[in-house]
């Protein structure tokens, strides 16, 4: 597949709560466009599975875990498409695809609305300004209510949402739908509702659709002028509405809204026109880039072909035939035998295989250009790195990488499996930012992170089936922090004389509640107290005392420290010598400034009818929940609140046995906040007793 000019290109992410129909809409997309020539059941009843989820574990499931990345060609216009997770343990591939997309579909469902995850993508797409359109699917569901969604797209997200269809009926009767722009109606025939057939609107929604396409124009008529004047002039016409709602999506002031089934294989292909009408193609996004070599001044990317390249790598899998490295190009192009330069590790890269995705199959192809999304074969770098022509020393912001909230220990039965383990550690590592590992240097156990239980569990099963590692693992743990809540002051010197030259630093200053970040050193040194050459070992001290806490040995954090005085002597003096002295002032300081436990507390939100509210409040109040909101829906009802992580194990079988599995639930990391006094006690009195057996 050849493709055209850059204003024919559309960039495109499907993001949605899970369970909105987000695999099931891109499969429809692919059949509709001849990428694929039979549609597939999402969780693999048919044997075969979307072609979306590549991986076993998600067929098995039915949820969509990796980003998978696809193209495709409808009427005159190029499509790549980035199928997203919905699950929240996933959140760093929703990022990563928005980092690189121009346009996005938010997908709801008739029936249960804007949900917490939708809520949660929604916000990603404001921080990377995506322009997006919404598609309420399921509407074939009993109890859909598209108006009432798009009441909510209002309320809880803020958009200015404008329907541009309603309707042919709804739930079991769902047809087609009415277009607002050319007042017709849209219906979808053959086995597979490949065939659009277009009619006059029922005489009995010709009322409805004459007040839904005023309204409509009314919103869109503020982006232009034009519009405005023809309205006023009846003499309205479809391009004016085109023109009028693009500009108001791609400016973020209106969310043009879709209806449809895609299970049913109603109203995609009327989806598909909207990408190419509404939203922007590559020359229409404003793209930046930090200069390394200005003080990392912001630099406009020209997004055309003809300048120097710069492109990111925003996602690497380990496949089979090597590693693959998912690439945006922003600016212009790449053929393959170029060789280009990555800014992070200064290290010159060859292209050897240029290839298209599709899923996991994938197409060579000789030369990709700006606003291309494509993947390159065997060059080792890391996710987020920017590739540029040699002459550009250039660096694409980083991406929001989330810290991991829950670990858990992981232990190989064999010989085999502990190499087996090591290599599957290594990929996953380098693949999800968001999944870390490391040894406790204590036990010598091996430790997994992650974003949830769902997360790890993953990656434990992913271990098992495509390394043959055979693992235990312990029971997951939270991951805690410290930090201090009063000012403490230092005068610390080291002194070591064992023949020979010895050791000697001091230093002197103190350490004050740093809460708006991690870790803060400030040097007010004066008249060569500590010589310049020995700052950066007090600096380098004190951030290795950070790693480990005294209270219960998890991460210190929220601490600035600054150095104000000291001394040193012209022989004795060295780099080891002033860590060293860093050191002990830490831990004098650190045990007077009254060290507190810190937790994760998570956003969560259960949703249920409204029958088992009470239970589903009086399951949080139990785990020390904090109730920060209850909407009712009809005879849905949500509940939000802030539980600590450490209450929400095993959480899932709870709510479901007290809801009689009606209810769900999804959660996210708010923030950290400091444990009650009680159950600090239990925390330090257990890592004292670990300790003593250790």
């Amino acid at each position: 597949m050849k493709r055209t000019d850059q204003n024919k290109v559309r960039n495109i992410g499907i993001s949605a709560h899970i369970d909105s129909g987000k695999t099931t809409l891109t499969e429809r997309i692919l059949f509709y466009t001849n990428r694929i020539h039979a549609i597939h059941d999402v969780k693999g009843k048919d044997g075969v599975g979307a072609t979306m989820d590549s991986m076993e574990l998600e067929k098995e499931r039915g949820i969509t875990i990796a980003s998978a990345a696809t193209y495709c060609e409808w009427k005159d216009s190029f499509i790549n498409i980035i199928d997203t997770p919905g699950h929240v343990d996933f959140t760093i591939e929703v990022e990563r695809a928005l980092r690189v997309l121009d346009g996005a579909v938010l997908v709801l469902c008739s029936v249960g609305g804007v949900q917490s995850q939708s809520i949660t993508v929604d916000r990603q797409m404001r921080r990377y300004n995506v322009p997006r359109i919404a598609f309420i699917n399921k509407c074939d569901r009993s109890g859909a209510n598209p108006n009432r969604v798009i009441t909510q797209l209002r309320e809880k997200l803020g958009h200015n949402a404008v329907a541009m269809q309603i309707p042919i009926g709804l739930e079991a009767d769902l047809q087609g739908v009415v277009d607002l722009v050319t007042m017709k109606a849209c219906y979808f025939d053959g086995d597979n509702g490949e065939k659009l057939h277009i009619e006059e609107i029922p005489a009995e929604l010709q009322e409805e659709a004459d007040a839904k396409r005023e309204e409509m124009l009314d919103a869109v008529s503020m982006f232009s002028d034009e519009l405005m004047e023809a309205i006023l002039e009846e003499n309205v016409t479809e391009e004016l509405i085109h023109e009028a709602v693009r500009k108001g999506t791609i400016s973020l002031e209106l969310t043009p809204v879709f209806i449809g089934s895609a299970y049913k294989n109603k109203g995609v292909q009327n989806l598909l026109d909207a990408v190419i009408h509404y939203l922007p193609n590559p020359e229409e996004v404003t793209n930046t880039a930090l200069d390394l070599d200005q003080d990392e001044a912001e630099v406009t990317l020209s997004s055309s072909p003809e300048d120097p390249t710069v492109a990111l790598a925003f996602k690497l899998e380990d496949g089979r035939y090597g590693q693959l490295t998912y690439i945006r190009i922003y600016q212009g192009k790449i053929a393959k035998g170029d060789t280009l330069y990555n800014t992070r590790s200064g290290k010159k890269i060859k292209v050897g295989r240029l290839v298209r995705m599709h899923s996991d199959n994938m197409e060579d192809i000789e030369e990709a250009a700006s606003g291309d999304i494509v993947a390159l074969f065997g060059v080792d770098c890391s996710s987020g790195d920017t590739f540029t022509a040699q002459e550009l020393n250039y660096t694409m912001t980083s991406m929001h990488v989330p810290a991991p909230v829950i670990s858990l220990t992981v232990t190989p039965e064999d010989n085999k499996s502990q190499v087996n383990m090591s290599k599957a550690l290594n990929r996953f590592t380098k693949e999800d930012p968001t999944f870390r590992t490391y040894v406790d240097p204590e036990s010598g156990e091996t430790i997994i992170s992650g974003m949830g239980e769902l997360h790890l569990d993953v990656y434990i099963e992913r271990m098992r089936r495509e390394y043959s590692a055979a693992v235990e693992t312990g029971m997951p743990q939270v991951a805690y922090r410290e930090t201090i809540s009063v000012r403490s002051d230092f005068n610390y010197t080291h002194k070591k004389q064992t023949g020979g030259s010895g050791q000697y630093g001091r230093v002197a200053g103190f350490m004050e509640p740093y809460p708006d970040g991690e870790y803060n050193f400030i040097d007010e040194i004066k008249g060569g107290a500590i010589p310049t050459e020995f700052i950066p070992s007090c600096d380098k001290g004190f951030k290795g005392c950070m790693e480990k806490g005294r209270l219960i040995g998890f991460p210190i954090s929220g601490i600035q420290i600054t150095i104000n005085d000291g001394s040193s002597h012209s022989v004795d003096s060295s780099d080891v010598a002033f860590q060293q002295a860093a050191r002990g002032a830490f831990l004098e300081a650190y045990a007077k400034a009254k060290p507190v436990i810190l937790e994760p507390i998570m956003k969560v939100a259960v949703e249920g009818p409204s029958e088992f509210q009470g239970s589903i409040l009086g399951t949080l109040n139990q785990r020390r929940g904090m109730i920060s909101g209850v909407t009712e829906d009809g005879s849905f009802s949500v509940v939000e609140a802030e539980v600590p992580l450490a209450e929400m194990f095993g959480y899932s079988t709870v709510l479901r046995s007290s809801t009689q599995g009606k209810a769900e639930f999804t959660m996210e990391f708010a923030r950290y906040k400091q444990v009650p006094q009680s159950i600090a006690e239990e925390l330090v009195k257990e890592y004292s007793e670990q300790k003593k057996s250790a």
